[in-house]
């Protein structure tokens, strides 16, 4: 969950037009859903099948507030980064504006299954990006 000092940096960037947030996520071995007994599936299940459950609960409220799942892989060893550093799922998720981010992750029923997520994810790191121009306009995609 973002702190509230992060999620004030994230509103002071003023981020205009499409935002695209780079997820890496770390998974459970076995999902923990002490914070959500009632969501907890009659066996346990693994980190990676909880988070499944999670996206198959958001994805219609990403689409519906005009988001998109433009990239889901699975991770693995860097190869250039910390050798003891693992992330076993990369996503970049595309909303078309803060706004339209911001009213997505307050959705109560989106907030309903976040407990999914939570149950399902060891660690993770969310990183909000903009486009920006390169120098050369061969560059620009």
């Amino acid at each position: 969950m973002p702190t509230q000092q992060s999620g004030r940096e994230f509103v002071k960037r003023d981020l205009q037009g499409e935002v695209v947030m780079l997820n890496l996520l770390r998974f459970r071995d076995v999902a923990d859903y002490t914070a959500a007994p009632e969501l907890a599936p009659e066996i346990p299940i693994s980190g990676e099948e909880a988070f499944a459950r999670y996206i198959r609960h958001t994805l219609p409220f990403l689409h519906q507030s005009g988001g998109q799942l433009m990239f889901a892989g699975a991770g693995g060893p860097f190869l250039i980064g910390p050798v003891h550093e693992r992330w076993d799922r990369v996503m970049l998720v595309r909303q078309s504006s803060v706004a339209a981010f911001l009213a997505f992750a307050d959705h109560p029923a989106y907030l309903a299954g976040l407990a999914h997520r939570t149950a399902a994810v060891e660690d993770s790191r969310l990183l909000p990006l903009s486009p920006v121009s390169l120098p050369d306009e061969r560059w620009n995609v």
